[in-house]
């Protein structure tokens, strides 16, 4: 198969938000916003553990996700794959059975002392991990499965997942910083240009995910919520 063969990102990205919006995994809510852990207030929420439950989505995902990483990295990159705990489990391991190699996943937080603590699963010094997570919006979590990785004697270049806020600048900075390369199927930008082709939601609240997604933190100040991110 040459990389002509495979779907462009935009089709990946194209197709995997209709997905998204099908499912109902994504909620948008203008007037009563949702408010994360990190304080800021949103009018846009996903839910991409509702891809577990419907096996057509989550298989084309999955292709897409291996698609996308055989276009542009390669699959003579990666030795075995892991998923981060507990979204990033399920998903790694239908990208590893695509892909046909070895499966760890990752722990939050250490579970004993030992080098590989967090691991579960054998990882053998050197060998090159494709980290696979659900989702992220700053990239924080994807950092700390990574410096456990490469602890447990793992190399760590690249993560892959179905959705990626990029809505801040910061995330791609702060990974690339830890020499991570991120890799997604969609966006919110992808989701909203989808919204408005569809009827899923009233022109009000996609003005309002607009609005938020064009500056996030006066949108999240404006109704109550943070107005910075912090790293």
């Amino acid at each position: 198969m040459t990389s002509h063969d495979y779907p462009s990102k935009e089709v990946i990205a194209d197709s995997t938000a209709r997905m998204l919006l099908e499912i109902g995994a994504v909620r948008f809510r203008a007037d009563q916003p949702f408010m994360f852990t990190s304080g800021l207030a949103s009018p846009v929420y996903i839910d991409c553990r509702k891809v577990i439950s419907h096996p057509q989505v989550r298989e084309k995902m999955m292709s897409f996700a291996s698609s996308l990483l055989l276009r542009d990295v390669g699959l003579d990159q990666f030795d075995t794959v892991a998923g981060g705990e507990t979204a990033g489990i399920p998903f790694a391991a239908w990208i590893a059975a695509d892909l046909g190699l070895p499966m760890q996943y990752v722990r939050k937080k250490p579970k004993g002392y030992a080098r590989d603590a967090q691991v579960e699963g054998d990882i053998t010094p050197g060998q090159r991990v494709l980290l696979v997570e659900d989702l992220t919006t700053d990239g924080a979590s994807k950092i700390k499965f990574c410096e456990a990785l490469r602890r447990a004697g793992a190399r760590v270049d690249h993560t892959v997942m179905i959705f990626f806020y990029d809505i801040f600048p910061e995330t791609r900075t702060r990974l690339a910083e830890h020499n991570l390369t991120l890799h997604s199927l969609a966006t919110w930008r992808d989701v909203l240009r989808v919204s408005k082709e569809s009827t899923y939601f009233d022109p009000t609240t996609l003005a309002e995910v607009e609005s938020f997604l064009g500056n996030p933190f006066k949108w999240s100040g404006d109704h109550g919520g943070a107005t910075t991110l912090s790293l």
